[in-house]
């Protein structure tokens, strides 16, 4: 059987190499596939993006490279601000890329046309952080040290307004199936604010919440990427 590609998007302030030891675990039948933005890791010395749009059509672009005029089987994973740009890129695929997503995996999010009341842009830096630091309930070590500080800032502060000022593309269904995720003890995110993706799409649409709170992923993957493989083999029988 030819492996899934598992399309992953960041959350504030994170790169590729966050997911990068997922292949580790994951099975087989499994690639992981992180998309890079730009500001961070080996892009650092390029702009970060400020716009949903702009970060979804370059992912859009990178993921098509990668797959290199293939049509392997894609699906897609994105965590809080991820899950938006998630659902961007597979508005993009879907409608006029040739490459429908066999499933999209939101994680840790509110849907898409709900937008977050509270904001952190505009505050100073530590009270910017202060307050990312309650949206997502976990903190980046490297932000501990000044110098590393003063590299890290302008990406989550280009991605928390990349959020903060999202409005989504469309209020057309997708043709994608759609599993919502949060942690069971995620205090950011509830699970009424959860089944609002259930709006996004008409082809199947299903949560799951797994242990642990808003960045339980940063904790294990073991556990989500078996359900979302799971998922996905449920999805193919």
């Amino acid at each position: 059987m030819e492996p899934t590609y598992l399309v992953c998007l960041p959350f504030a302030g994170a790169g590729a190499s966050f997911f990068r030891g997922w292949q580790r675990q994951a099975p087989e039948d499994l690639t992981i596939l992180p998309v890079q933005l730009p500001g961070r890791e080996e892009r650092f010395n390029e702009a970060p993006y400020t716009e949903v749009a702009r970060a979804a059509e370059a992912a859009c672009t990178q993921v098509l490279a990668r797959i290199d005029g293939a049509t392997p089987p894609v699906a897609l994973f994105g965590h809080s601000l991820g899950a938006v740009l998630a659902y961007e890129l597979a508005n993009h695929l879907a409608n006029g890329r040739g490459v429908t997503p066999e499933r999209l995996f939101v994680s840790g999010s509110p849907g898409p046309h709900d937008g977050r009341e509270a904001k952190a842009s505009g505050l100073s830096d530590d009270e910017f952080l202060a307050r990312v630091r309650e949206f997502s309930g976990y903190t980046h070590p490297a932000l501990e040290d000044p110098e590393m500080r003063s590299l890290l800032l302008p990406v989550i502060r280009a991605d928390v307004e990349m959020h903060e000022t999202y409005e989504p593309a469309t209020d057309k269904p997708l043709p994608v199936p759609v599993t919502a995720l949060r942690g069971r003890d995620d205090e950011l995110v509830d699970g009424a604010q959860l089944a609002q993706w259930e709006q996004v799409t008409s082809a199947g649409f299903r949560t799951a919440e797994l242990d642990g709170g808003h960045m339980y992923l940063a904790d294990d993957p073991a556990a989500l990427l078996g359900l979302i493989t799971d998922e996905l083999s449920e999805e193919r029988t």
